[in-house]
């Protein structure tokens, strides 16, 4: 199969915060498109990418939800990833896996020729 990334939200960090059980969280807006915890993500500063990996949580106030949508602020936090910086960006992709559709045989019985 093919594997193709599509992008569905940016999230810029406003706020750090410490949370003894979960370590760093990051508070942040959603820029555009829309964050789900299911999907992976990016943590990016300028234009290096400093994480790619897995939401370890996603809150809305004081609740755990699955999404969160464009103009809403949220807390992230991130496994493995703890170096957030005020502005940050967020990244949110999927990768969706397309499969191979196979070449249309030529008219001479089913085996192409080789160019000469």
């Amino acid at each position: 199969p093919i594997i193709e990334e599509h992008v569905l939200g940016h999230a810029e960090v406003r706020q750090i915060f410490q949370v003894p059980k979960l370590g760093t969280i990051a508070g942040c807006n959603v820029t555009d498109g829309v964050m789900q915890r299911s999907q992976r993500l990016r943590v990016l500063r300028g234009k290096e990418i400093l994480h790619d990996g897995d939401f370890a949580s996603l809150r809305r106030f004081k609740d755990d939800v699955r999404e969160v949508q464009n103009g809403y602020d949220c807390g992230v936090g991130v496994t493995n990833f703890t170096k957030f910086n005020v502005g940050d960006i967020i990244e949110c992709y999927e990768l969706k896996k397309i499969a191979r559709k196979l070449k249309p045989e030529d008219k001479q019985g089913g085996r192409s020729q080789p160019a000469a």
